[in-house]
């Protein structure tokens, strides 16, 4: 512990004597009460201008959009290139670093580390150079509304600073589970600001919560296990030059996510995943961009952990600066690829498998005893004795789900037009209306066979789960539908958001629970008069009901589903339901 106190202290000081001359104008409320505190939102708006006046060739200060109360989402656009734009940027193949502090703004290192950072790189202090091959666009905080609901012990598990902002915004909704619903303002301007400047890379800074261990932080980068599989290696040997650099600078880093299988639990070891796309490391993969999330360890103190965000935003930057023109090459290409995903199998969803091999994991003595207050065991470490835990790791990660790709794309009917069309230009994905009816259109359908919805809402949505599978239909298309090609770079995107089986579908959010909902019915009596006049007037349905009720229990034990059986063979019997709203084409349809 003592060596990263130790680094952090000269860090800190090597980093603010440069400015103390100038009454410190480029400081933080961290650095100046010795990492104790961190400051306000208005903090953020006096530096970003600050710092655009200090350096007005490298530096702009822009707002991004507005939070739910009105307060501006503000970013730093910091160069030597001269490329303010995302334009320029563009024009000149530059690579550009996208950094993200405080999605949970009571987990906010990421704001005073990256400020430090910001101004090591303008003054060349650390890694030289750097500014003239990219440009970094640093948000200082994403969840500004929960930032400001400052108080102590936001995050009781967490050390320092002494006061911290909230994990949510001010509509209670997390952030961190927004990428693809988008349902908050704040997700909305994030994701203009990023269909704007096509970011290679989106650095999203946390702290993890969890036990007591001496690893102190986690880096995981997507695509690296997932997505594009060229784009895989660059992942793998951006997340592996990271660890590296921050190996050298004392730390203990992690390529997984320390989160014990069984809470409370360290014998139950470790899960290693692929994020589903509502994180960022999940939705960049989509993109074929890079999605690194940073997680410093909450039990060390607020002092380590910018020190540690630091190092690791110092090691990203300089990564970019060394292979970002050619990364950036090989997202294009990946870009290239995915516009030929067409009929392929494409993952959606990813699992560890039972496979297991152990890893030495540093954490410290414990026990764990029964609780008197909870009722159940609970475990207690004693930080003064570090230990050497031998744990399962399970990180041989599958596809759990896969659909084939449509051979052309997705039909989304004109009465659900208006509102996908707006889910479709938030992510920057292709489509276009289609002005011509079409009559008996060949198109795929997807009925399920179960539709299960959540017990409880979960940010503000009922998840819906589904089972079925894709069949041929013909079906009348009305005038005013979307085409939405799969050709095209963000297919893999189209399809999470398509496919009713992938983890954060529309579908799976809810958009569509109407569509598995029952609207009209039979009365019971009247469904009882059906089923007789059926049963006798087709001997061979009466065969299948006899052989359903043998053959199922359930079916068997429940009135209603004996009823349906008949009611669904019935003409009032509703076509639409369990039919999903959106269909798959072979053949795009004429323009």
């Amino acid at each position: 512990m003592m060596r990263y106190l130790i680094f952090a202290t000269t860090l800190v000081l090597a980093t603010s004597s440069a400015y103390a001359a100038s009454n410190n104008a480029l400081s933080t409320v961290a650095e100046r009460s010795g990492f104790l505190k961190t400051g306000r939102y208005d903090e953020v708006i006096e530096l970003c201008n600050a710092f655009q006046n200090a350096y007005p060739k490298q530096v702009r200060c822009i707002e991004f959009g507005r939070t739910p109360e009105g307060r501006p989402m503000k970013a730093l656009i910091v160069t030597r290139t001269g490329a303010f734009t995302a334009e320029e940027a563009r024009s000149r193949d530059l690579p550009v670093l996208l950094i993200q502090g405080g999605i949970h703004a009571g987990e906010i290192d990421g704001k005073d580390a990256g400020f430090l950072t910001m101004r090591e790189v303008l003054d060349n202090t650390s890694t030289k150079g750097v500014l003239d091959k990219q440009v970094i666009i640093f948000v200082p905080v994403f969840n500004i509304d929960g930032h400001e609901r400052f108080g102590r012990w936001n995050r009781p598990n967490q050390r320092g600073p002494e006061e911290m902002g909230w994990r949510t915004n001010a509509q209670n909704l997390n952030l961190n589970r927004d990428y693809v619903k988008a349902d908050t303002p704040e997700m909305q301007a994030m994701l203009r600001l990023v269909n704007a400047w096509d970011p290679l890379a989106y650095i999203d800074l946390h702290v993890t919560d969890g036990a007591k261990f001496e690893h102190d932080v986690s880096i995981q980068v997507e695509p690296a296990r997932a997505g594009d599989a060229e784009l895989q290696k660059a992942g793998n040997v951006m997340r592996d030059a990271v660890l590296a650099d921050l190996r050298k600078k004392g730390s203990l880093p992690l390529s997984f996510y320390p989160s014990f299988i069984v809470n409370d639990d360290p014998s139950s070891g470790f899960e290693d995943a692929v994020d589903p796309p509502r994180f960022s490391n999940g939705y960049f993969l989509l993109r074929n961009r890079f999605g690194m999330l940073v997680e410093t360890h909450s039990w060390k103190n607020y002092k380590t952990r910018v020190g540690i965000t630091h190092n690791t935003l110092i090691a990203v930057i300089g990564q970019i600066a060394i292979h970002g023109a050619d990364w950036l090459k090989a997202a294009h290409a990946a870009d290239a690829r995915a516009e030929k995903l067409a009929g392929q199998t494409v993952p959606l969803d990813y699992k560890a498998s039972a496979k297991t091999r152990f890893v030495d994991f540093r954490g410290y003595a414990y026990t764990r005893t029964m609780s008197d207050v909870s009722g159940a065991l609970m475990t207690h470490y004693d930080e003064k004795k570090p230990q050497i835990w031998k744990l399962p790791l399970h990180d041989d990660i599958q596809p759990s789900v896969s659909v084939a790709a449509p051979q052309s794309g997705y039909l989304v009917p004109v009465a659900f037009a208006s509102a996908v069309a707006l889910k479709l230009q938030q992510h920057g994905i292709e489509f276009r209306v289609v002005n011509s009816p079409q009559a008996k259109a060949e198109v795929e359908t997807f009925r399920a066979t179960k539709a299960t919805f959540a017990a409880q809402s979960f940010e503000g949505h009922q998840a819906l789960t589904v089972q079925g599978e894709w069949k041929t239909e013909s079906r009348d298309l009305a005038a005013g539908a979307l085409f939405v090609p799969i050709a095209q770079a963000k297919s893999r995107l189209v399809m999470e958001l398509f496919e009713p089986q992938a983890p954060d579908s529309l579908a799976a959010w809810g958009e569509f629970n109407n569509a598995f909902e029952q609207k009209e019915y039979m009365e019971e009596y009247v469904a009882e008069d059906v089923a007789r006049e059926q049963l006798a007037a087709n001997p061979a349905l009466a065969a299948e009901f006899k052989k359903k009720l043998a053959d199922d229990a359930d079916f068997a034990k429940s009135p209603q589903a004996r009823l349906q059986f008949f009611a669904s063979r019935h003409s009032s019997w509703d076509e639409r339901l369990n039919l999903y709203p959106v269909l798959r084409t072979a053949v795009a349809p004429a323009k």
